[in-house]
């Protein structure tokens, strides 16, 4: 409003000058100056506000992951907000399958709109390293990071192995016997292989479905042990029938309340964390990346989306699109050097 006001004032100097002689035309040159001085230094906020890319139609936030699990809870507080905070209107696309490619491959072929985009932690490069997808993070344009979580947590069923030292003692008295459930080729796989290693056990690996079902089975002891986030499981904590044997962060964190890391429990493991980002489809418009950092940026401001991603036992952490690129860059090579060292 501001910008057009002054282009008006502009305007009527300049038809002042053609009577009013030299005087009112070096007014004029005044007042124009002023005008490209306000304009050089920046538009409005309103006025950016108004430019700035905004969705015409509901975003698509597609999944790779079923409903109740990590992924989808942190994605319906990211769609929940940015309606709130900015005004767009978001549905959660949960597209299980074949360790993420589903979902990936959804976007993929997606036009690069902004209406489509994949949201996870790390799902594309360990996808690759497992030999599900011949492409990485690289085939998508990135987008910005909204929260990161510790590495999963391991559970068991207090009534079975109420504490680590009891676990590890039975596997080692049953080597192979022992079960855990994951998905092969996923993030979980990836961190029971390493903690195998480190703890010098060998476990039976077998893939009951998804999170609500592999809490289900362990409740049952159908199995042993089972990965989780600690938002999933915190209830069965709460209600002592499930078992948090440890995690494998450098430290304690205030997020996961009262739960010990590996190696502080003389377990040397230490796996990546989940940083949950998004993925759009090669050759997203500058512009559409730069309104999702905005918006995203602007929501981890709102202390209820703050609380709502610390009730999962997340943390708000923004990372630019550029950043996120150079993250992703970093796990991959970690997943890589992982899968290399089992091979050997």
């Amino acid at each position: 409003m501001r910008k057009t006001y002054l282009w008006l004032l502009a305007g009527l100097l300049i038809i002042g000058a053609a009577g009013c002689g030299r005087q009112n035309l070096e007014s004029k040159a005044v007042q124009e100056t002023a005008v490209k001085e306000t304009t050089d230094a920046g538009e409005s906020e309103e006025t950016q506000s108004t430019n700035e890319w905004k969705p015409e139609s509901p975003i698509s936030v597609v999944l790779p992951a079923s409903p109740g699990g990590t992924v989808d809870l942190s994605a319906r507080v990211w769609a929940q907000y940015v309606k709130e905070v900015c005004g767009w209107d978001a549905v959660v696309v949960n597209s299980a399958g074949a360790s993420g490619s589903v979902a990936a491959n959804t976007v993929l072929s997606s036009e690069p709109n902004g209406l489509t985009v994949l949201y996870g932690h790390n799902l594309v490069n360990v996808a690759n390293v497992a030999g599900v997808t011949d492409y990485n993070y690289e085939a998508f344009t990135l987008g910005p990071n909204f929260s990161e979580e510790p590495a999963q947590q391991l559970y068991t069923n207090s009534a079975v192995y109420p504490d680590l030292e009891s676990f590890i003692a039975a596997a080692k008295e049953n080597p192979g016997k022992l079960q855990a459930c994951t998905e092969v080729g996923a993030y979980t796989y990836y961190e029971l292989l390493a903690f195998e290693q480190a703890a010098d056990i060998d476990l039976d690996f077998i893939d009951v479905g998804s999170t609500s079902e592999k809490m289900t089975a362990l409740l049952s002891s159908q199995v042993v042990l089972s990965p989780s986030s600690y938002g999933v499981a915190k209830d069965y904590i709460e209600a002592g029938q499930f078992t948090c044997i440890g995690f494998p962060g450098p430290e304690q964190t205030e997020v996961l309340p009262g739960i010990k890391t590996f190696k502080e429990q003389g377990i040397d493991i230490e796996f990546a964390p989940q940083d949950f980002s998004f993925y759009f489809p090669k050759g997203t418009p500058d512009e559409i990346v730069t309104a999702y950092e905005n918006a995203t940026k602007k929501m981890l401001e709102n202390e209820a989306c703050q609380e709502a991603l610390k009730n999962l036992g997340q943390v708000p952490k923004f990372m630019t699109a550029q950043e996120a690129k150079e993250n992703e860059a970093k796990l991959y090579a970690q997943f890589k050097e992982l899968q290399d060292s089992l091979e050997q």
